[in-house]
């Protein structure tokens, strides 16, 4: 294996190489302005005390959902404006997820990471136009991927000259309705040479457990992040929200957002004797 790369974060800090753990958080799809205003600005300032470098993640289109008649958010215009104003306001980086390859570039001009859903992971055309932005992008490992199998989505990257690369797990499929987190994943991706993520909020969905939407064990978030913190993890996505139990998406798998700074306490703790800070 090479030499673990370091990704670069609007030049602001750097992911990889034993550095403490990225924190990628925020509510699943952007509401409106006032609430994702709202959440960036306490996880900014939970970030701050706990001295983790923080990207503010929300999606402006959940295009992956269970039934027609779900909540698919509030549309790319109008999310990427208040994507900006989160990041102009409280001087953090942004992510966003892209579903289809025109959107890729106007995306890059305001944020600061893309994210590749899992379910597209293989989307030549969309991971091509991705890497073309240059810049990082944080890549789902398919529900449906063993973790080597992600070498090719890599070599898509490095053909087309971007190495800005995050490989995040966010569970394997396990028969019907579930997934299970299989921590070696983290292992076998570091091979390759990149920053892994875990995505702790989505591993604990059950796709379609709720008939025309997706439910989920909120529970299982807490142990398995702690779990994935110890094998040596980079960063840590999770989805958080005020009131998850209401929101439009995702609610039944999100932290609460009163509860993230004791999680938060205890993941740099762990974080601290893995990498020897």
């Amino acid at each position: 294996m090479d030499k673990m790369k370091k990704i670069s974060v609007k030049n602001k800090f750097e992911i990889g190489a034993d550095k403490r753990f990225t924190l990628i958080a925020g509510p699943c799809a952007i509401e409106n302005e006032e609430m994702s205003l709202d959440v960036a600005e306490k996880i900014k300032d939970i970030c701050e005390k706990l001295e983790i470098n923080y990207i503010f993640k929300s999606s402006f289109d959940k295009a992956n959902r269970s039934s027609i008649h779900s909540n698919r958010g509030v549309g790319m215009e109008e999310g990427l404006r208040i994507l900006k104003k989160v990041k102009d306001t409280y001087n953090i980086p942004v992510l966003t997820d892209v579903h289809e390859p025109w959107q890729c570039e106007k995306v890059a001009e305001v944020v600061d990471v893309l994210q590749i859903p899992a379910f597209l992971c293989r989307q030549t055309d969309l991971l091509v136009a991705a890497a073309k932005t240059g810049l990082p992008v944080n890549i789902k490992k398919g529900q449906f991927l063993a973790p080597w199998d992600m070498k090719n989505i890599v070599t898509k990257f490095e053909e087309v000259g971007n190495t800005n690369v995050l490989l995040c797990e966010r569970g394997t499929t396990f028969g019907y309705n579930n997934f299970v987190v299989d921590m070696r994943s983290f292992l076998e991706m570091k091979k390759f040479g990149y920053p892994v993520v875990f995505d702790a909020t989505h591993s604990v969905q059950i796709p379609g457990g709720l008939g025309t939407s997706t439910d989920g064990n909120r529970e299982y978030v807490y142990p398995l992040m702690r779990a994935a913190l110890a094998v040596g993890v980079d960063a840590i996505f999770a989805e958080v929200h005020p009131d998850p139990d209401n929101a439009p998406c995702d609610g039944p798998n999100m932290l609460r957002l009163d509860e993230l700074e004791n999680i938060l306490k205890t993941a740099v703790e762990i974080d601290k004797i893995v990498k020897g800070q």
